[in-house]
């Protein structure tokens, strides 16, 4: 909105409990923020702490401890490599969303209920949840349609340029006002001047009633309410004619909607969507589906960062709110991209086919006018088989401390606490497992019948390597092949290379540093540097883990493949 390139977020903060906090947490954080504008996250915090400080070093009292000595840190590059792909997008172009929405700030300060009213971020559900501002914002976010925030002051330096409101962060095609009690002057005043010049006003319900402040209250509260009732009085005139000269033409009433001409613009009041449909604002109805999304612009077209926020998977074609010639697809976790599958719709919309399994993102390049040619984005079916890869696991623990437990040997996957070791039980780190197996062995179940009536041969088959229940990250070679970090369920990766015999699977599983955190409080080794409040827990209460429970580690499965073809998208 100010006009600046970057919009920056204390990122991490109070995520969770000190030592307990995973990256697939901050990544799903992370995507919130993104979601909601930010384009430049900032950890929140990496402290400094030199080597004498030993374990685990000097330390901020509220933060997820992004740091080298948080065991997280050691997969922590994988999280990095993807904020650093989505900003490179979310930082280029400029935003596309459609509505300016008011912010009524006076209502919140004349609640006779709050005296002191203060905006915390822990108080947010009585500074805007229970604000009308708050219903008409997730109305808005659910149904799709791209907004930003206005306060008063920015209202002022608006203009109207070929019929869009511009403001130093962009343009815009309406402004909505929630439902609101008080508006300065000025504020009403501007809004009506802007209609004049071409832009579109929508007051939500209806328009506010008074002025805030004691100040002159007498002379701006009879001003303020003449053109409340100028333009009351529009809305409820015949159309013979307007009710004040040169301000209105063509006043209508449609359902719950009044409208009116001024100037160059119009004002329309009642309810939201509806006014929005009128003046033709396009939502995004991926929203339907339980996805969100935000959207920029560049040059050539959109580009659209999608995430799938709910708790199942997504498979299917979603309409976009702009009109595009061809879509490229890029995973920002993997770096993978490739030409969308697109068609365009009966109502000559773009619709393009989109695979999100929960908690996946992906971001689009929309292209206006022009046509692209590449690899296409692969999308992927199963035949729904998962088959376990059972055997003896080497299981051993590779970095960490206090001390690296004994190496040990497994047929079950478990949580390294369970083995009765009190090193494991004390461990934070990295632990590697690795088996050999055949694929002959899995004979019956891999095999599976191709469109031709043949046997799909294992060394040209792509699968699903699913590892089950991992606590917290996994590093994944098969054959001796890097396939990347997995930090996030469902902790499932694209596999390509397996052969008929003596196939080596090696991942190394990441814990947090619960475990590690509880045995010093138990053991009662005093670690607590920060000379202030000292460190506190979630609660600002003094912190001490002694009594907390073991916190599962490592991979704990099932380890399972399943086989994937390429989808025939229709």
């Amino acid at each position: 909105m100010k006009g600046g390139n970057l919009v920056s977020a204390e990122t991490g903060t109070w995520l969770a409990e000190h030592f307990t906090e995973t990256l697939g947490e901050m990544k799903s954080l992370v995507d919130e923020m993104f979601l909601s504008g930010v384009n430049h996250v900032f950890y929140h915090g990496t402290c400094y702490s030199p080597d004498e400080a030993g374990w685990p070093g000097w330390l901020f009292y509220a933060s997820t401890q992004m740091n080298p000595r948080n065991s997280i840190w050691r997969d922590a590059p994988a999280l990095n490599d993807y904020v650093a792909r989505c900003q490179s997008i979310l930082q280029s172009g400029k935003p596309d969303n459609d509505v300016l929405l008011y912010w009524p700030i006076y209502d919140f300060w004349n609640d006779a209920t709050n005296p002191l009213p203060t905006l915390q971020v822990e108080s947010q559900q009585i500074w805007f949840e229970n604000q009308p501002i708050g219903k008409t914002a997730h109305e808005l976010w659910n149904r799709g349609y791209a907004f930003d925030y206005v306060s008063d002051r920015q209202l002022a330096a608006a203009k109207v340029v070929d019929g869009k409101i511009q403001v130093p962060g962009g343009e815009y095609r309406v402004i909505v006002v929630p439902p609101c009690g008080y508006m300065p002057l000025p504020t009403l005043q501007k809004l009506l001047a802007l209609a004049k010049s071409g832009a579109t006003i929508i007051f939500e319900n209806h328009l506010p009633t008074d002025v805030p402040g004691w100040g002159d209250l007498k002379k701006r509260r009879g001003e303020f309410k003449k053109l409340v009732e100028r333009v009351n009085r529009a809305f409820g005139a015949p159309a013979s004619g307007p009710a004040h000269s040169g301000d209105t033409v063509g006043p209508c009433r449609v359902g719950d909607r009044r409208s009116m001409s001024l100037g160059k613009g119009r004002v329309l009041a009642g309810e939201l969507e509806a006014g929005l449909i009128a003046v033709g604002v396009a939502r995004e109805p991926m929203t339907d589906a339980g996805l969100s999304f935000i959207r920029r612009s560049f040059g050539g077209g959109w580009h659209y960062f999608i995430a799938n926020r709910g708790q199942t998977n997504f498979d299917g074609w979603v309409t976009l709110g702009r009109n595009a010639r061809s879509v490229v697809a890029m995973d920002a976790m993997s770096g993978r991209t490739g030409v969308a599958a697109f068609r365009q719709s009966a109502a000559n919309s773009t619709e393009v086919h989109l695979q999100l399994a929960a908690g996946e993102s992906v971001i689009l390049r929309a292209f206006a006018d022009q046509g692209v040619v590449g690899a296409p984005w692969n999308y992927w079916q199963t035949n729904g088989q998962l088959v376990e890869i059972t055997g003896t696991w080497d299981v051993k623990f590779i970095a960490g401390g206090p001390v690296l437990p004994a190496p040990f040997q497994t047929a079950k996957l478990a949580s390294w606490t369970e083995l009765g070791d009190t090193n494991a039980q004390s461990f934070a780190g990295t632990a590697r497992y690795s088996i050999t197996f055949d694929a002959s062995s899995l004979e019956s179940r891999l095999q599976t019948s191709s469109g031709d009536g043949g046997t799909l041969k294992r060394e040209h088959q792509t699968y699903f390597l699913d590892l089950g229940d991992v606590r917290q990250s996994a590093r994944v070679k098969l054959n001796g092949k890097d396939y990347g970090t997995l930090i996030t369920p469902p902790f499932r990766i694209l596999v390509d290379n397996l052969k008929v015999k003596d196939n080596v699977l090696e991942v190394e599983v990441t814990s947090v540093s619960a475990n590690r955190i509880r045995d010093l409080d138990r053991r009662g080794v005093p670690w607590k540097n920060f000379h202030d409040i000292n460190f506190v827990n979630i609660d600002y209460k003094p912190f001490n883990a002694a009594d907390w429970p073991l916190t599962d580690s490592g991979l704990l499965g099932p380890v399972n493949l399943l086989l994937v073809v390429p989808a025939q998208i229709k």
